[in-house]
């Protein structure tokens, strides 16, 4: 018998919550194969098959809290073996009697146990499972369909519940998940500690867009595939700015000001559990191409829930990039304990009026939230306004003007 047992939390969180178990008792895994999710405020552990067995027993189910080193289930090694396991309901009540599967069919003992509760016919169901193998996972989908298919029919007639007007008024009430709570805890903390103030300014993307267009494949070629995207120059543009005001890429510790002699520049990016802010690290030290694929990286993981805690600890200053999903103007909240953030926004063409003419240039609108404690209206301006200068002449950055 092996305990398995929640991994060792980090200091900065205290407890998980389980999130789904991908094995059922009984059912065979291979050493390595994931056998548990564990949420927390900011990432998702996944806890593994110490050696080629089953689970025996599982003390923790979906939904509840763990804390570090608590076991969860215990564990077997060896072959599982395919004796289905009676529940107390089952032995006081005679079964549900179900159509046998056929022949060729593949069910887990936990698969066939629910099909009986809930008197679902097994032979009906088709299996997702490795080799077509009937999970509980498809059990819970079949009996789900059962429930709304039965809750589609009326239980009194038509005209009344189109007079009560609840015909097609349906709500879901599901909980929200911890890194989506943890979120709205640090955003609502940010808007009520801090004198937050955000200030606006445009930029002229033409220098930077036909600078990438002129070197696009040619980076490609010399980084081995990685591709030149946008974000590369703002996090430079952001960098070579916060050189220059230090109070920008400080923090507000009670009474002190700290300041940060190095750049560790926060990324927003979505991910399915909501938002995350993985950090490059000594961003001032990266080259274009390592910025681009570590951002790429980040992108990537956090679809996959495979972000890591020092992936997200820390950070100087945060760049969010609403552009992408088409916001054309926001007002970014700050990242605690952080004094500043930017917002980048939708490139858009524009008439603009040069050298006493009007022309079409490609725009985009950039907002910077800062802290008005630390940082005062002319400083966050001129900052701005720093940006706004090295992406429209990126030669600044090479030349340190």
């Amino acid at each position: 018998m092996i305990e398995i047992k929640a991994p060792e939390f980090p200091e900065s969180i205290a407890d998980g919550e389980i999130a789904v178990w991908h094995v059922q008792v009984g059912e065979q895994v291979s050493r390595d194969q994931v056998l548990v999710d564990i949420e927390t405020d900011k990432v998702v552990l996944e806890v593994v098959a110490p050696v080629d067995g089953h689970l025996s027993e599982i003390l923790k189910q979906a939904g509840e809290t763990v804390l570090a080193e608590e076991v969860m289930a215990h564990f077997v090694a060896g072959e599982a073996a395919l004796v289905e396991t009676k529940s107390p309901a089952a032995e006081t009540t005679a079964p549900p009697v179900i159509a046998a599967p056929e022949a060729d069919a593949i069910v887990s003992p936990a698969a066939k146990k629910m099909a009986a509760e809930n008197k679902v016919d097994i032979t009906q169901i088709s299996g997702t499972g490795k080799g077509g193998r009937v999970t509980k996972e498809d059990v819970l989908m079949a009996v789900a369909n059962v429930t709304q298919t039965a809750a589609a029919q009326p239980s009194v007639p038509v005209a009344a519940n189109e007079a009560n007007g609840a015909s097609d008024r349906i709500e879901r009430r599901v909980p929200m998940t911890r890194l989506r709570a943890s979120v709205a805890r640090r955003l609502l903390e940010a808007q009520q500690t801090a004198a937050m103030l955000t200030t606006f300014n445009e930029v002229d993307m033409t220098a930077i867009m036909e600078l990438r267009s002129q070197y696009k494949e040619a980076f490609e070629k010399a980084h081995n595939g990685t591709r030149l995207g946008f974000m590369s120059f703002f996090v430079r543009a952001c960098i070579e700015a916060l050189k220059r005001f230090p109070a920008v890429n400080a923090s507000i510790d009670g009474s002190d000001i700290v300041y940060h002699g190095y750049q560790d520049i926060g990324v927003a990016v979505g991910s399915p559990r909501g938002l995350v802010v993985p950090v490059l690290r000594d961003a001032d030290s990266l080259s274009l191409a390592e910025i681009e694929e570590q951002i790429r990286d980040y992108g990537n993981r956090a679809k996959d829930n495979k972000l890591a805690i020092d992936d997200m600890t820390g950070g100087t200053f945060t760049i969010s990039n609403g552009g992408v999903f088409g916001s054309l103007l926001s007002t970014p909240i700050l990242n605690p304990p952080q004094t500043a953030i930017l917002g980048m926004h939708k490139i858009q063409e524009r008439p603009m009026a040069v050298g006493g003419q009007v022309v079409i240039r490609p725009m985009m609108y950039l907002a910077l939230s800062y802290d008005h404690r630390l940082i005062d209206g002319q400083e966050a301006v001129r900052f701005l306004v720093t940006i706004k200068d090295f992406l429209e002449e990126p030669a600044r950055i090479l030349l340190d003007i």
